[in-house]
This record gives structure tokens, C-alpha cells and sequence, in this order.
């Protein structure tokens, strides 16, 4: 059985220095998904509700990733494991068309609900720190205080779909705008509609993501040297040639010939181009 190695320098192996003991976060547990989200209820501002009730048609543009509210809370009856509880709100895009064949823009939001179970271990042990935090803490952190801390990876989704249908009746209001925070309503210029419109917008996304769960952790880990940054910090974009980078650009034949058959998107910044540019 091999000897423990512990902090401090280490002999005869290899270019390895020492051995070190650090501070960070293990990933107990992570996944990846690739979510098709059918329709989602597309929250216009304000200033389009007109547009969309006078709309032939509406076909998907562009949507971006504003925010995800993450909670991670513990299963029962299932020892180590953790529901993690992801909204996701996003600011889409759209194409609608009226008589004029020109499409007029509209804006709004769009929000999604997912959830995933992951491993993420037991602990007993409450931790605290010196760092400053503004106020007190409450009472439901200190609940949590060795709870893991679920990380949610995700680029901005594709818009497959859009489509607009009559409404049926009114509502006082829909349960996702209600429950929309006051940041996330400052990233639109101007009011959200309360869901009482005459029509109605809903929106297919692709989404990818990860999700994992992680813990404080000590780790006893090799240290080959100390890490030096080996490239020259540069003055700014503008310190090279202009000339000499357009040179260093290769001729575009495919623009002068075109070919005789189109190729397929094959991956998601393909797709993304593609679903922005032709809708």
C-alpha cells in the first residue's frame, strides 16, 4: 500500500513540486439537457399589444437567456439527494407581420420552469466566515449553511416557433408575470402585458444547459510550479494593421461560386444563425 501523502514538497516524482491543499467546490453530481420547450407564453410590452392584435402572422427572431433563479432544497425519503428548481427567464424577439410585407418587431418575455434530482451528498457541519455581509443573515440560511450550491450552465436559447391564437376569456393575471422580479422587468423598456389581450403568443425554445451540485471541499492536489502568465498584455485592438488583417483573410471563393447544394446546420451556433436569420 502506497504511502499518505501529505502537504509539502514532493521527492522523486516526476516534475511534481509539492503537494498542496486547497479550499473549493467538488461537483458531486451534474447532468446536461437538451430541452424543446413547447409553448411558452410570450409576455409582450406594452406598446406592441396593438401590433399583435392586428397581426396576420408572427414568426420567430432571436431570444436571449436574462436570468435563472435557482433553489435547491433536499428529497424525502431519499438520503443525499436534491430537487434543483430552475426558472428561466428570457427576452424574446419576434417577427410579426401585418399587411405591410416589411415585419415589424416585438418584444417581450418568456418564462420556463424546469427541475432535475442529483446527488449531493450529506453534511452536518454549519460553516461560517469571516467575509462582511451586508445586514444579518435570516433565519433560512442558517438552515442551509452546509447545504450544496447547485450551478446552472446555459447558452441562449434557438427560437424554433411562434404562433399567435385568439384568446378565450380573461384573466386577471398569468401566475409567471405575477411572479416575475422587479430586475427583471427593468430589462425592458417600458411595461409587461398583464395577459388580458385579445391574442395570444406562444413561443417554442431550444435550450441547452448543465446542471450540477457542488460542495465546499479540502483537496490535497500536485503542484507542477507556479503558474506565469507567458503572453504580453497588448495596448488595444487598434495597435495592429488594419492591412495586414484583412490580408491575412483568405479569398471567399464560395461567395463568387456558389454551390450546388446547401449545407445542413450541424451545430448550435449553425441552428442559432439560421433560426434568427430566415424567420
Amino acid at each position: 500500500m502506497p504511502d499518505k501523502i501529505m502537504p509539502g514538497p514532493v521527492s522523486e516524482c516526476g516534475n511534481v513540486r509539492e503537494a498542496v491543499c486547497i479550499h473549493t467546490r467538488k461537483i458531486y453530481d451534474s447532468c446536461r439537457d437538451k430541452d424543446c420547450v413547447e409553448d411558452l407564453r410570450f409576455y409582450p410590452k406594452m406598446q406592441y399589444t396593438d401590433v399583435i392584435n392586428r397581426a396576420l402572422s408572427v414568426k420567430g427572431g432571436s431570444a436571449k437567456l436574462l436570468y435563472v433563479y435557482v433553489d435547491v432544497e433536499p428529497v424525502s425519503f431519499n438520503r443525499g439527494f436534491y430537487t434543483v428548481d430552475m426558472r428561466f427567464f428570457y427576452a424574446v424577439t419576434l417577427q410579426a407581420y401585418l399587411s405591410c410585407p416589411v415585419p415589424v418587431p416585438v418584444e417581450g418575455l418568456c418564462v420556463f420552469d424546469k427541475r432535475v434530482i442529483l446527488f449531493g451528498s450529506e453534511g452536518n457541519a454549519k460553516i461560517f466566515s469571516s467575509q462582511m455581509r451586508v445586514g444579518e443573515p435570516d433565519i433560512q440560511e442558517l438552515r442551509r449553511a452546509n447545504a450544496p450550491v447547485a450551478v446552472v450552465e446555459a447558452v441562449d436559447p434557438i427560437v424554433l416557433d411562434a404562433r399567435i391564437l385568439d384568446s378565450c376569456g380573461k384573466r386577471d393575471c398569468d401566475c409567471d408575470l405575477c411572479e416575475v422580479p422587479s430586475f427583471i422587468n427593468g430589462c425592458f423598456d417600458g411595461d409587461l402585458s398583464s395577459g388580458d389581450d385579445a391574442r395570444r403568443i406562444y413561443v417554442t425554445l431550444g435550450q441547452f444547459s448543465i446542471v450540477r451540485l457542488e460542495r465546499d471541499s479540502q483537496l490535497l492536489i500536485p503542484v507542477y510550479d507556479y503558474c506565469m502568465p507567458e503572453k504580453e498584455c497588448s495596448c488595444g485592438a487598434g495597435s495592429e494593421d488594419p492591412c495586414c488583417v484583412f490580408r491575412n483573410i483568405s479569398f471567399p471563393v464560395g461567395e463568387f461560386f456558389p454551390p450546388n447544394t446547401v449545407h445542413k446546420p450541424e451545430n448550435y451556433q449553425e441552428t442559432k444563425n439560421l433560426c434568427s436569420c430566415c424567420k
